[in-house]
């Protein structure tokens, strides 16, 4: 009944009746409101407007004589039906159809606040929208783990900062974000609430989840939330009132901030990130306040909220790092809500499935196809296997941050395929870096301001780059007193080192999981520790003694440098001395001779970085994106047992990263970091590293390391510097090295930064398909001599292969196809290329299943090229009839005179046919056996070493039965003659093949 009269006074307000009289309640009263709390809590009328609860009693009164009994005389009768007559036909005052007009002027005020900041909340920074297809708050999203604590639980020290301990300490008391302001455990109310968690636990994302669901309605707690950064707060001291501060970052409020804390409005303030605020809770130096509409400086109108001495009835949530929970007296917190991360599994599991398999992590609009859904499935499945068997990667994902970036990292490993990458390696932590720090400062109470960053590049920089030159990647206790506490001489610098433990260190270095190493400390993420220790590196942070005394002397004789010029030039006016002007100049000499001292910084950076780039222990390591790779998904196949011993490190990201920073992009983000680095300093340490790196590459590298090499071009993001270095490149090999898209790109891109041409790129063995050749089509171009065997290329991929050959500038004169499954139809696209293509003399198509037909397509369309020298399609199955047809249409071409044919289906007559047609016309050379008559053939050496490089490919049953043929032949040949020398050259090719015939065995 009370529900139902609420609801009629508010939608329909009517005059009093029955000599009763009704006060409305005052402008700017919610009626819905007073609808919903009343309906289900009686006891709340009780804190309700007296002129409310006069209305609410005086229509339940009247209620009651509604029901009087129905036997009443007829002039009772008529008067009830007087009485309720105007309550049907109600004539609205014009006091009443201004409330009305009010209640809808605060409901449209706070949809549009609604909209505001849904608006404003979706806006992803630009480290999600670069980086794959990214979560959008309002849709999708994973909480993490957040529980109840106490203040004392968070001032003790931790006994065991392991990760099994933090992980069963996280499970403990858990709580929703829905449940935050229940009554605490005493049954009282609570106001306010603070949410602290260390760096990269999703403090911030949790509250911009928060604000969506309150713009969705799905907050139903609270009527209106008001969002502030504290950062943006701390930018002025000028004394402001609440209420202009509330208008001033959101207009649309303007009509409901004056009843703020004049009715029982639910409002829920939320102040971001109170740790960049400096609060005094003092009485002596923050004044009492309760008054809105009074201008006093923005700390001091955080402080009064929190004292509940200004708008007491409103709910306050706190996000703050845990080293400043303490600046909040405990007596005005409710309740301490720590943010836990992803503790548990299942919950990165789900993170991984939800990010990696969205339709727009492939980088194709629409729907993936059923090949991609595929590959998205299977990289999740393998991430999935390597979280439940590696600890230390569950470890790592501990943290939501940590979970982004290996999601961002597979994206750029699997998902790219544009020219140039849009993004390089170190520019993913970089910017990773950005969206977890970005430019905050240690610690805001102290002086010096020293960003984060900087801090986290002088003191875990120092610890990564010992580790990467002695080779380890675990720390004692002792490593991490040497590393930040061997200069700590000043209180300030302990308080600072304090602040770090506290907020930053586990994001960067955790317990090691690993058994017998309990009590040792790795990084987080491997490769973060090689990223630091680049940062370190570049930003001169490593320096010996003699260089820090030399800047401090420089800087010193600088100032006095200017202020005697000041004394001299007065002094020379009045005695105008020979001696004073070389006085000047000597003490003008000593700057420059330390500036000059100090520019060898930039030749030790340059050293440093050919020496790590070129070691040769490493020669035999991956690339370092497949390293990179295995450090996220794991090694496939049986693991290594833990007692083994370790496998080298090999920090060959270490270099990488170094050239990386020194781009002008990632030097933008680290200067708003607060480490920044000079166009000077990159300028010299690239003339340093020049022509070191030129003296490298001209001695030749390992395959792999090839890669690396270009890897380390592309991250430099430099033009002029990787021109000149590819121009030295003239023979690139990268055989057997695993050729994804990316990697397809990454040598795109560095080659295309000049126009020579490239003598030989050999691409053997490198897994390459249809979309790897169109990404490399431009490299293509530009190779005089193309292997490109053992790729499982088919005919899509000649379609690509006739094009190249058709194209104006192809310059490719030599093209090896072996081993790839072209086919028939393959032959009939290269049979076109062929026909169009006049820069091309040698072609290999051995064992690439053409068949009859493919060879009959390819001799059709001989006649119309005019430049070709050699063609090989020996192990294709070619019998007696498309054999000598061939041979025959080489007789009358003008420039091909060798032909390979072993290994087909020729029978003995065929091959005595085909060595009488060579006979008939000097110059034709057909190698089809390693005899001719009774000597042994010019070219068996040229057969047997094709044989011997691909037993490991070809079928095994196939080449013993071709290899017994041949060594028939042979003993054969050899019986027929009698010179001994041909005999002796006889029984050493019968040795050869004899041993092929053992190794098939």
């Amino acid at each position: 009944m009370l529900c139902m009269v609420c609801f009629f006074a508010a939608e329909k307000p009517r005059p009093p009746a029955m000599g009763f009289t009704r006060r409305l309640p005052q402008a700017g009263t919610s009626w819905t409101r007073l609808r919903q709390t009343n309906a289900g809590d009686p006891s709340r009328t009780s804190m309700m407007h007296p002129n409310i609860m006069h209305g609410i009693k005086c229509n339940f009164a009247f209620k009651r004589i509604l029901q009087v009994d129905r036997t009443l005389s007829s002039s009772l009768h008529l008067l009830r039906s007087f009485v309720c007559q105007p309550r049907l036909s109600p004539s609205p005052s014009p006091r009443t159809s201004q409330i009305a007009l009010k209640n809808v002027a605060t409901s449209e005020a706070i949809q549009k606040h609604r909209n505001s900041l849904a608006n404003w909340f979706l806006q992803q920074p630009n480290e999600e929208r670069q980086f794959g297809p990214s979560f959008a708050l309002d849709s999708i999203h994973v909480d993490p783990v957040i529980r109840e604590t106490s203040l004392e639980e968070i001032l003790k020290p931790s006994p065991d900062l392991t990760i099994q301990n933090q992980l069963k300490a996280s499970c403990n008391q858990t709580i929703s974000l829905q449940n935050l302001f229940d009554l605490n455990a005493c049954g009282q109310p609570v106001r306010n609430v603070v949410l602290y968690g260390t760096v990269g636990t999703g403090k911030s994302t949790l509250i911009k989840k928060m604000v969506m669901d309150w713009c969705h309605e799905r907050l139903p707690s609270f009527e209106l939330l008001i969002p502030f950064s504290c950062e943006d707060l701390s930018q002025s001291n000028a004394p402001i009132s609440l209420r202009r501060l509330i208008t001033k970052k959101y207009l649309h409020l303007r009509e409901l901030v004056p009843t703020l804390g004049t009715t029982n409005f639910r409002v829920l303030f939320i102040l971001n990130g109170l740790d960049r605020l400096n609060l005094d809770f003092h009485l002596a130096r923050t004044e009492l306040c309760c008054d809105p509409n009074e201008p006093i400086p923005p700390s001091a109108i955080v402080v009064n909220l929190l004292r509940k001495y200004m708008m007491p009835e409103a709910s306050i949530i706190v996000t703050t790092r845990p080293s400043a929970v303490r600046r909040i007296p405990s007596k005005f917190v409710g309740r301490y809500v720590e943010v836990c991360g992803f503790s548990d599994t299942n919950l990165q599991k789900l993170y991984f499935q939800m990010r990696l398999c969205q339709p727009g992590c492939v980088g194709v609009s629409g729907p993936p196809t059923a090949e991609e859904a595929s590959k998205q499935d299977n990289l999740v499945e393998m991430l999935s296997r390597n979280l439940e068997r590696h600890n230390q990667i569950a470890a790592a994902c501990f943290l939501p941050s940590y979970c982004w970036l290996v999601c961002t990292t597979l994206h750029f490993l699997y998902f790219t395929n544009s020219v140039p990458p849009p993004q390089t390696l170190t520019g993913i932590y970089t910017s990773f870096l950005r969206l977890n720090f970005s430019g905050e400062v240690l610690d805001s109470t102290d002086p010096s301001n020293i960003s984060m960053m900087k801090y986290v590049a002088k003191t875990v920089g120092k610890l990564a780059h010992d580790g990467v030159i002695s080779r380890k990647t675990s720390f004692s206790e002792e490593d991490m007193r040497r590393c930040f506490e061997a200069e700590m001489k000043k209180e300030s610098e302990l308080n600072l080192l304090d602040v770090f433990r506290s907020d930053v260190f586990r994001f960067f270095l955790t317990p090691s999981v690993q058994s017998g190493k309990e009590h040792t400390f790795v990084f987080t993420i491997p490769i973060m520790q090689e990223y630091l220790a680049a940062l370190y590196v570049v930003l001169g942070e490593k320096k010996t003694l003699m260089d820090r005394v030399g800047k401090d002397v420089s800087e010193i004789i600088s100032k006095v440098s200017e202020d005697v010029a000041v004394v001299l030039s007065i002094v020379s006016k009045v005695l105008p001395l020979r001696i004073l002007p070389l006085l000047f100049n000597l003490i003008k000499i000593f700057p420059r001779y330390f500036t000059k001292f100090g520019s060898k910084d930039h030749d030790t950076i340059a050293s440093t970085m050919a020496a790590e780039m070129f070691k040769e222990e490493d020669y035999f390591n991956d690339d370092v994106l497949e390293q990179t790779n295995c450090t996220i998904l794991g090694v496939e196949g049986p693991m290594r047992h833990p007692d083994d011993a370790p496998d080298d490190e090999a920090f060959e990201l270490f270099p990488i990263f170094t050239v990386g920073l020194l781009s002008r992009r990632n030097r933008s983000i680290l200067d708003q970091l607060g480490c920044p680095i000079t166009n000077l300093a990159v300028l010299e340490t690239a003339k340093a590293m020049k022509k070191k790196f030129i003296q490298k590459i001209r001695k030749g590298l390992p395959q792999p390391e090839v890669m690396d090499l270009l890897i380390f071009l592309h991250e430099f993001q430099n033009e002029r510097f990787t021109a000149e270095a590819v121009q030295s490149l003239r023979t690139i090999n990268l055989s057997t090295v695993k050729m994804t898209p990316l990697k397809c790109s990454i040598l795109a891109s560095v080659v295309g930064a000049t126009s020579h041409e490239v003598e030989e790129l050999n691409l053997g063995l490198c897994h390459l398909d249809v979309n790897s050749l169109r990404i490399l089509f431009p490299v293509l171009l530009r190779c005089k001599k193309l292997h490109l065997p053992q790729n499982g290329l088919g005919p899509e991929a000649c379609k690509v292969i006739r094009d190249l050959l058709l194209h104006e500038k192809c310059a490719v004169s030599t093209l090896r196809l072996a081993d790839n499954p072209l086919t028939e139809q393959g032959a009939r696209y290269l049979a076109e290329g062929i026909a169009g293509n006049r820069s091309l003399r040698q072609l290999s198509l051995l064992h690439t299943s053409l068949g009859n037909r493919g060879v009959e397509v390819i001799t059709q369309h001989l006649a119309q090229n005019k430049h070709l020298k050699e063609l090989d399609v020996a192990y294709n199955s070619v019998t007696d009839e498309t054999a000598l047809a061939l041979v025959e249409e080489v007789k009358r071409h003008p420039t091909l005179n060798m032909v390979h044919l072993y290994f087909n289906e020729i029978s003995e007559e065929g091959k005595q046919a085909l060595h009488q047609m060579r006979k008939d016309q000097d110059g034709i050379r057909v190698l089809i056996f390693l005899t001719i008559g009774t000597d042994v053939s010019d070219h068996w050496d040229t057969i047997l070493n094709v044989v011997q490089k691909n037993l490991a490919v070809w079928d095994r049953d196939r080449v013993r039965q071709h290899l017994g043929m041949l060594l028939e032949d042979l003993q054969c040949s050899r019986r027929q003659t009698a010179n001994p020398l041909k005999k002796f050259k006889f029984m050493s090719v019968e040795n050869k093949v004899k041993r092929m015939l053992g190794e098939l065995q």
